[in-house]
């Protein structure tokens, strides 16, 4: 029963009245946004974020826009405990128990009356969710905790708040105490409205103009797996070694990281032929995402989070070690400007608000993003490096808790590979994404940093998804 949780006033409708009531609901959705609801009357449904309405277009079992966060722990879970701190923990963000649905514009998210299921962790990783299925899933293996999440309905930093709290809870089940004074989303905290707005429309300025298109990047020329093509592997570097490292280059760990990643790139791009047409694109380039709450002041736990592509353009020739760092320190440091990144805000948000889009039947509309997905999305960067920070928890949950892992979705035909970052304790994970029968891009990788005085430790092999 829905009002088993005390949503607050989230309304429901009857089920015999849903469909005739929703696509009147999608029709306003075409002529001007539905009027928000009083707090004392929260919406039992609502609509994609701006982030989020490009996923449904063009999810496919390949490509199911999955990301995936795990926290191995140092003893088995404990499965009453676990399942009590799941269901204080979804009790908390009912804007995350929801499925997703079709209206005659647009896609919108309606509430699911279920629990969230907890499932043994047995199947392929990152799966494409199914129609009326939340669209999260929550995995228990073992000493192993995962959480899948799709990103129509959030972005890593919304996610791990959810993770955050489910794993403080269940310390707390095991008998654990939590410091009272512990920032986090506590089960008996209210609920705000702004944890489940977009916040993309909150900051969008009418005024801003569009940031350019990007001109097409390098892609790596590696063969692809034979279908199911996922496979992923996690490497350990020591937190401390790589922060003296890149302290002593004067720039962050991301920024390291991201010039590495465009370092081993030149490296694959100069040993191929002349004649080899993947040589056609001599940029290469990292899509980095940043998550926008450390930019804009807002609560959501959805979508928030942009992106800074910094390059290497190999038509001005080879660039060492040295000069990508000073190139991609930069570059990060210039798009990631509050001005910079209104115009990715005026970019995205400025269209959808154009009437004549807005009355495009949704058939056509997906038809349009997948063909935008590719000429706006994958071929304009060669990579994805989503680096995730390092995780704080309370000492006494901490110490159940031997490393997490980060997954980002796994990539398209046209990207490949991409890699995942997360640190916690003394120990950062470094986990690549690929669908290709090659692991030279891992294995140069591996090879740089050792080369620079980092050692790299294979802790979790190739695993088929």
């Amino acid at each position: 029963m829905i009002d088993e949780y005390n949503l607050e006033g989230f309304f429901f409708i009857e089920p015999r009245f849903n469909t005739l009531f929703l696509n009147f609901r999608g029709l306003l959705f075409t002529f001007g946004s539905m009027k928000k609801a009083s707090s004392s009357n929260k919406r039992f449904w609502y609509s994609l974020d701006n982030a989020a309405k490009i996923f449904p277009a063009i999810i496919s079992d390949e490509v199911p826009v999955v990301f995936r966060l795990t926290a191995v722990l140092k003893q088995p879970v404990k499965i009453q405990p676990f399942r009590k701190a799941v269901l204080l923990t979804e009790k908390r963000f009912p804007y995350f128990k929801v499925q997703l649905k079709e209206g005659f514009f647009w896609y919108y998210l309606e509430q699911l009356p279920a629990h969230i299921p907890i499932d043994p962790d047995f199947d392929r990783m990152c799966r494409k969710f199914s129609k009326g299925e939340a669209l999260l899933r929550i995995l228990v293996r073992d000493t192993t905790i995962s959480i899948e999440f799709s990103h129509i309905l959030t972005d890593g930093g919304g996610g791990f708040e959810f993770f955050r709290t489910i794993l403080i809870e269940y310390a707390k089940a095991c008998g654990k105490d939590i410091p009272v004074d512990f920032v986090y989303l506590k089960p008996d905290s209210l609920l705000s409205d702004e944890e489940y707005e977009d916040a993309y429309k909150r900051y969008f300025r009418e005024e801003i103009p569009p940031m350019v298109k990007r001109s097409k990047a390098f892609h790596i020329p590696f063969p692809l797996n034979p279908v199911p093509r996922f496979e992923q592997s996690t490497h350990f570097v020591q937190l401390e070694q790589i922060k003296q490292v890149s302290r002593a280059k004067g720039v962050s760990i991301t920024t390291y990281l991201v010039a590495a990643y465009l370092y081993v790139l030149q490296e694959i791009y100069e040993a191929l032929p002349s004649s080899n047409p993947f040589r056609k694109n001599r940029i290469v380039r990292v899509q980095v995402p940043i998550d926008l709450r450390g930019i804009f002041p807002s609560k959501t736990m959805r979508n928030f989070s942009l992106f800074v592509m910094p390059e290497l353009d190999l038509r001005l020739g080879h660039y060492t070690f040295e000069e990508a760092l000073k190139t991609v320190y930069h570059q990060i440091q210039l798009e990631s400007d509050e001005k910079l990144i209104n115009k990715n805000i005026a970019r995205n948000v400025g269209s959808e608000k154009k009437l004549y889009v807005r009355g495009i039947p949704l058939f056509l509309k997906s038809a349009i993003l997948r063909y935008k997905s590719l000429s706006l999305g994958a071929s304009q960067y060669s990579g994805v490096v989503t680096n995730l920070g390092k995780i704080t928890l309370p000492d006494t949950c901490s110490e159940m808790i031997d490393y997490f892992v980060a997954i980002p979705p796994p990539p398209n035909q046209m990207l490949k590979i991409n890699c995942g970052v997360v640190g916690f304790g003394d120990r950062l994970a470094i986990s690549f994404g690929n669908i290709t029968r090659s692991k030279a891009f891992e294995n140069s990788f591996r090879q740089f940093l050792q080369s620079q005085g980092i050692s790299m430790e294979t802790a979790i092999k190739n695993r088929e998804s």
